[in-house]
């Protein structure tokens, strides 16, 4: 399906995908379970599903499935109950290789029942504990109330025999007036007695006094501090209460009040040998549901730390067999319902090692027919499958992401590890900056072993996949930062004295005007005298403006010059004469041309105008260019660009639907009387005719495509180049706000002589740079990059319209969170 790769150059597996092959095989339905699992562990053969018309409970294994899928229930249950307890599973698989998929699945459901019943005899073992724990709280608070009220009624009692009546308090007797008369005329008073949550404490009182018309007394007590609740479980603030009513109906009110507002009642005596009995009576039933308790969670902590030793062989074993299941429920069945039939994409290279896992699972299966291996012809478009590595992935992922390349189109991944970095470089260029990057990306490699084997956040784990990526990127912004020779905006003599100096010491005030040049060129880099000068910023913002377009430019160039590859490698000639050159044509009249006249401006030091000449080369390519002259014939060069430029706009346009409305006229002309073929040839054809379609070729729409096209890479040209002046400006922007943290913030703290001040200073610069540059200055550069390579470069040869390939692998097989 690819073209033979020869000649002295090694193949680059990434520059385009993996040639692609369609294979079918024909398994014997008792060895089906084996093959697709040694293929599963090859992880080279995308399945296609045979029975996509079918929903998932018609298919031949829904019932496997469903066993799994309970099986994989159960191991959840445990996880969640060894997430509760504390228990880690064993990061080693158990040595229990051999077990049978019956036997797990028997042995799960006896631990789960075993679970389930040590779990409801917890939590009732709990529930009366905690009961018990609130009823001795209500015996004790209870008994306060009514040993203060018996003291108190006992004090009146004797005021009253000795004629002196003390004043009122609250702990009067409601019936004062009846204690000295006869026993038999005594009102009988019941209470009720429980907790109640604190929270709703004033509202339950409030609520029985307006039920019962204020004929009720009621006492309450704070518990210290918080009691666990026998119904929900929760600690909760709570007041235990003793409500004293006359009546049966205030008695009915009062139960129904306290069922509405989630109080717990408890029974209680008056007679204080009765409360020391109970208290006795529920301190040793507490000692013995305690032991009861501390026994079952040592059970229990036992049971679930064997469960956890085996734990990652089961979940694994369960994952697979279901995966395995899934897959086998895309074959289709034979019509002798002896054999499955599959069918499914893998690379070329890849032949050998399904069909030694073929033979394998043929011996191992004890099967008498061996899988038949057949490599099927096809003309539908296979996945697009790149042999990516740890390095690699991360850039090809930035690819991914805009879209899926097409089958065997030019890769911009290859170009992408490259020119992501130096372009988010030239933005970010510092290279203190740099090494801070650098750094913090060291601290991602010499832990990846343990990071990769973690659970980590969002932000952290997109940081560590992208490793490699920041890695590049900080080594390139060291590399641009050495160019711009700023180290946190402050300029160093790395590679030498600077070429100027003063000519007298009148130039002190940072001008230009009075330096000489005294040496040879600064040999790497920005000379560090321009930093501080008065000229400092019309120089680099004229620096980096014309190199930002230079860039631009061989970026795009580049982008067109791999169109031409992709014409050529799916033997498009219509696309290289009719795409290729005229927009080679189109975009070097212009913006190459310019480029050209940066390049040789700097070169002989000519003081033109480049912005005149560019506008005047359209609006006046006839006049006279004066000054602004670079060469000799400059004039007759403009105007023979400006048509050639203009002749590659309908050079774009016209041919290409003209041509391709021929083309199809060429290929269904005749078509009425052909040879006759046999039966499998004509089912071939016939279904090559409905892949290609029979339907008419719409002149109009071609055109109107190709009109569109046209007019997107014109003004596409301008705009894309434009867009690159982003370099430039993100570069300024960067170097500016370096400038003025370290000015602004360092410097300024550093004049006051002030140990104080300085210390705050440095920790806002830190602050500052960490924060705005090395965050935010980071995320604007990254983002920026992935711009001009998603818009600028790949829209000018990369269609993205392709699908990965996404073989059926074990390793791929991730946590039953379904």
């Amino acid at each position: 399906m690819g073209e033979a790769r020869s000649g002295c150059c090694p193949p680059m597996d990434l520059f385009r995908s993996e040639a692609m092959q369609l294979v079918q095989l024909i398994i014997p339905i008792e060895s089906a379970h084996v093959t697709v699992s040694y293929l599963g562990e090859v992880g080279l053969l995308q399945f296609k599903d045979l029975n996509s018309e079918k929903s998932p409970f018609q298919r031949a294994y829904a019932a496997q499935i469903k066993k799994f899928g309970e099986m994989a229930r159960k191991l959840r249950f445990f996880k969640e109950q060894m997430e509760k307890a504390g228990v880690t599973p064993s990061a080693k698989p158990g040595t229990e290789a051999d077990i049978s998929v019956d036997d797990l699945e028997v042995k799960l459901g006896e631990l789960e029942a075993e679970l389930v019943e040590m779990n409801a005899n917890n939590e009732k073992l709990q529930r009366t504990y905690n009961e018990l724990i609130e009823y001795k709280l209500v015996i004790q608070k209870a008994g306060e109330f009514f040993s203060s009220a018996l003291s108190s009624a006992t004090a009146q009692q004797r005021e009253m025999a000795s004629g002196q009546r003390g004043e009122e308090s609250l702990e009067t007797p409601l019936l004062k007036e009846e204690i000295s008369t006869d026993a038999s005329k005594q009102v009988k008073l019941g209470f009720v007695s429980g907790l109640v949550p604190k929270e709703k404490s004033l509202a339950f009182e409030r609520i029985i006094f307006r039920a019962t018309r204020g004929n009720v007394f009621v006492r309450q007590a704070a518990v210290e501090g918080p009691v666990v609740d026998p119904v929900s479980g929760d600690k909760i603030e709570k007041n235990v209460f003793v409500v004293f009513y006359s009546g049966e109906r205030a008695k009915t009110k009062i139960l129904k009040i306290c069922e509405a507002f989630g109080a717990n009642r408890y029974p209680f005596d008056e007679d204080l040998g009765k409360q020391v009995q109970m208290v006795n009576e529920v301190s040793g039933r507490l000692s013995e549901m305690k032991t009861a308790l501390d026994a079952g969670l040592v059970h229990k902590s036992n049971l679930l730390r064997t469960i956890g030793d085996q734990f990652v062989l089961w979940s694994s074993l369960v994952r697979k067999e279901k995966s395995i299941y899934h897959t086998l429920n895309m074959l289709s069945l034979d019509v002798t319902k002896k054999c499955l039939v599959a069918e499914g994409w893998s690379p070329v290279f890849a032949a050998k090692q399904i069909q030694d896992a073929l033979n394998r699972a043929a011996v191992d299966s004890n099967s008498q027919v061996g899988t038949i291996f057949r490599i099927l012809h096809t003309t539908e478009s296979p996945p697009t499958y790149f042999r990516t590595n740890k390095f690699t992935s991360a850039f090809q992922e930035i690819v991914d992401a805009y879209g899926v390349a097409k089958y065997q189109e030019a890769n911009p991944g290859v170009y992408t590890i490259v020119t992501f970095p130096f372009l988010f470089a030239v933005m970010f260029g510092d290279w203190g900056h740099g090494i801070c990057l650098l750094l913090a990306t060291l601290v991602l490699l010499i832990r990846e072993k343990k990071l990769s084997g973690q659970k980590l956040g969002d932000i952290t784990e997109m940081t560590f996949g992208g490793r490699y990526v920041i890695l590049m990127m900080s080594l390139f912004s060291i590399y641009t930062g050495l160019i711009y020779n700023e180290f946190f905006s402050v300029p160093f003599e790395l590679f030498g004295p600077s070429a100027y100096a003063c000519r007298d010491f009148s130039c002190r005030d940072a001008t230009t005007e009075g330096l000489i040049k005294v040496r040879p060129a600064y040999p790497f880099g920005v000379d560090p005298v321009w930093h501080g000068t008065r000229s400092e910023l019309p120089f680099l913002n004229s620096l980096k403006m014309k190199m930002s377009i230079l860039l631009g430019v061989a970026q795009m160039n580049l982008g067109i010059i791999l169109s031409f590859f992709n014409a050529l490698y799916f033997r498009n000639g219509l696309n290289v004469w009719f795409q290729f050159i005229p927009q080679m044509i189109f975009l070097n009249s212009l913006f190459g041309y310019l480029s050209l006249l940066i390049v040789w401006k700097w070169c002989i030091g000519s003081k033109a105008d480049l912005y005149h000449v560019m506008i005047y080369m359209f609006l006046s390519p006839t006049d006279e260019l004066g000054e602004n002259q670079l060469f000799t014939g400059q004039k007759l060069v403009q105007q023979v660009l400006l048509l050639l430029a203009l002749v590659s706009v309908p050079w774009m346009l016209l041919p290409k639907p003209i041509l391709l409305k021929k083309q199809h006229e060429n290929r269904h002309q005749g078509q009425s009387y052909a040879p006759l073929q046999s039966a499998e040839e004509s089912l071939q054809v016939e279904a090559s005719h409905d892949s290609h379609g029979h339907e008419e070729f719409e002149f109009s729409e071609v055109f109107v495509h190709q009109l569109i096209h046209t007019i997107e890479f014109v003004l596409g040209a301008v705009s894309n180049t434009a867009s690159y002046l982003r370099l430039w400006a993100l570069s300024l922007a960067h170097s500016e706000l370096s400038s003025v943290f370290y000015e602004k913030v360092l410097l300024l703290a550093w004049g006051y002589n002030n140990i104080v001040i300085l210390i705050l200073g440095i920790v806002i610069f830190i602050f500052a740079t960490v924060g705005v540059l090395l965050v935010m200055e980071t995320l604007s550069a990254f983002l920026h990059a992935l711009r001009l390579h998603w818009v600028e470069f790949q829209n000018k040869f990369y269609e993205g319209d392709g699908y990965k390939f996404y073989p059926f692998s074990f390793a791929f097989v991730g946590d039953e969170d379904e």
